[in-house]
């Protein structure tokens, strides 16, 4: 009877600790509207800046480091990796000088997934398709990467 107890007892407490252990564990991808909300306005900052020309927003959005990055294939069939940095890409914005009419400017932006610091957002622009990485940088989102595809002429 005592051993039967004992093992009694032994269930009892590992099974305490567990519902403690899960009551107390928060789980990772929990992130607050703000985030999203956050998350969303630097790719907004990204599309708008470019569609506006505004130099200053598109940087604000970008990490310094950025790498946006295209597949593109010629007409022999080879593949190349075509890149720009965040310079490159706030001297385009500003060169560009925000020559998209309004009527043209698609900005559809849809968060994919959020986790900790990381980010995946997808926007679907005029003539182009955008997969950005972001990253909660020094208390702000930037984006740290893009893969873009040109969709298709009609």
């Amino acid at each position: 009877m005592q051993k039967f107890a004992t093992l009694l007892l032994t269930i009892l407490f590992v099974s305490v600790v567990q519902v403690q252990a899960q009551q107390t564990t928060a789980p990772a991808t929990t992130q607050s509207a703000s985030d999203a909300d956050l998350i969303k306005q630097t790719a907004l900052d990204y599309i708008e800046g470019w569609y506006d020309g505004n130099a200053e927003r598109m940087e604000r959005a970008l990490h310094p480091d950025l790498a946006k990055r295209i597949v593109r294939r010629d007409e022999r069939g080879r593949y190349s990796l075509g890149q720009m940095s965040a310079m490159t890409l706030v001297q385009l914005t500003r060169v560009h000088d925000g020559d998209t009419p309004k009527e043209r400017q698609q900005k559809d932006v849809t968060i994919l997934d959020i986790f900790n610091n990381a980010a995946s957002v997808k926007i679907v622009a005029s003539d182009w398709i955008d997969y950005l990485h972001m990253a909660k940088w020094r208390g702000r989102w930037v984006i740290v990467n893009v893969l873009w595809e040109l969709k298709p002429k009609n």
